[in-house]
């Protein structure tokens, strides 16, 4: 017997049900083909991270800086990157926050959302997931034994905004029940750019009031608003400061993807569950990267507001990029839906359907034209049936996912490649 034929461990059941990623899929067939990459969100010009934070990160190597900076640090986030939060985060919330207690620094927000789940949620309770959505948010709920309750935003017949995606309030009611332990609501919305109005997420907040259900706000986008859209802090609606755990990322604040910080803003009940979690897994996360944060956001504060911020700067200039992605999509005979905020644009690829026939990997749409786009026209996409669970994916399939927060060179590669799809 060869050592190849001896038996082995098998992986768990758990993996076993781990279903095929998008992003895993996209990042291949982007190698391959190499198309203009519209897909992943990332930018991908320079000038988009902050020239201050870049420099912060280099202080903390030169001659004389604290030894300390490359040391392990505090686990629940290093105090002056916490206190920098609590500074600039408290007036936004209208309350004095904690650094010490209500403040949890993760790896991404991807962390962030994982302790929080599992804080909350034994084997069994119910999560409600809002469609689209992140998947990572399915397979933390998979993970820790709960079990994920999916209700769709639904499209207007005849919208044009991102605000024309919208839940069924009596579809919403009716899922919440004694076993809902967490709804998880992402605004504004990747990928539709959805921003929820205060209407909107005051129905949500009330029955989570009368069901004993914690809100778990997703605002990594949340200085990316558009056209006088509002974003509204979960945390800051009438009584929901106690059972509202938000969630926010670096890699989208500053655009700065791979430093993958995020962290969590709760109360000390949740945040110190978050922490026993967190402890045993990752303890605490580079230091470098939080001590420069802690003076990005100390830069930034007193700016906040100004034509001096960052944020002004970021919002003007992705205004434009959205425009722009906006007229290629028209131009290319798609139909695309102008979102208020992110940096995501989705179209209705219902135009593509005659095209792509028996083109591509998938019977679902999106995902057939979204491969098509790649390999016959260059242009990388996001499928949106991605965003959905398994059982619903085929009604939910004639949207594909664009990324506008790229550099000119990019666009303008993209101009000339959307050209093609006429």
């Amino acid at each position: 017997m060869s050592a190849t034929d001896k038996q082995t461990v098998d992986i768990s059941d758990a993996v076993k049900e781990v279903p095929e990623n998008v992003w895993v899929k996209s990042v291949a067939l982007v190698q391959k083909y190499k198309p203009i990459n519209l897909g992943q969100g990332f930018p991908d010009f320079p000038e988009v991270v902050p020239q201050h934070l870049r420099q912060a990160l280099i202080n903390t190597q030169l001659p004389g800086a604290d030894n300390n900076f490359n040391q392990y640090c505090r686990g629940q986030g290093h105090p002056e990157f916490v206190s920098a939060l609590s500074e600039l985060y408290g007036p936004l919330f209208g309350r004095t926050i904690d650094p010490m207690k209500e403040i949890m620094v993760t790896v991404g927000g991807y962390e962030a959302l994982h302790l929080t789940i599992n804080a909350v949620t034994n084997p069994g309770d119910e999560v409600i997931l809002i469609e689209p959505f992140f998947d990572s948010y399915s397979e933390t709920v998979r993970t820790c034994g709960g079990v994920a309750r999916f209700i769709p935003l639904k499209f207007r017949e005849g919208g044009t905004t991102s605000a024309d995606f919208v839940l069924d309030r009596d579809e919403l009611t009716s899922m919440f029940n004694e076993k809902t332990k967490a709804i998880v609501v992402n605004t504004p919305h990747n990928p539709t750019g959805k921003v929820f109005d205060r209407e909107e997420m005051e129905f949500i907040a009330d029955l989570c009031k009368k069901h004993n259900v914690l809100y778990i706000s997703d605002e990594v986008y949340e200085w990316l608003v558009y056209d006088g859209s509002q974003h509204i802090r979960a945390a800051t609606l009438p009584d929901m400061w106690e059972r509202t755990v938000t969630i926010c990322s670096a890699g989208k604040t500053f655009n700065a993807t791979g430093w993958k910080t995020g962290w969590a803003i709760g109360p000390e009940k949740y945040i110190t569950a978050c922490m026993k979690i967190h402890q045993g897994i990752i303890y605490t996360i580079p230091t470098p990267l939080q001590v420069a944060l802690a003076s990005g956001f100390r830069h930034e504060k007193p700016l906040l507001g100004s034509k001096d911020s960052y944020w002004y700067w970021l919002v003007k200039t992705m205004t434009e990029k959205r425009d722009r992605i906006y007229k290629m999509l028209s131009d290319a005979q798609l139909n695309p839906i102008m979102p208020q905020g992110g940096y995501f644009m989705v179209a209705d690829i219902n135009p593509l359907r005659e095209r792509v026939q028996d083109v591509g990997s998938s019977d679902i749409l999106d995902a057939a034209v979204s491969e098509w786009m790649v390999k016959e026209k260059g242009i990388a996409s996001i499928p949106v049936s991605a965003f959905f669970s398994k059982g619903h994916k085929s009604e939910h399939d004639n949207f594909i996912r664009f990324c506008f927060i790229k550099g000119d060179a990019t666009l303008d590669a993209a101009e000339e490649k959307f050209k093609l799809l006429k």
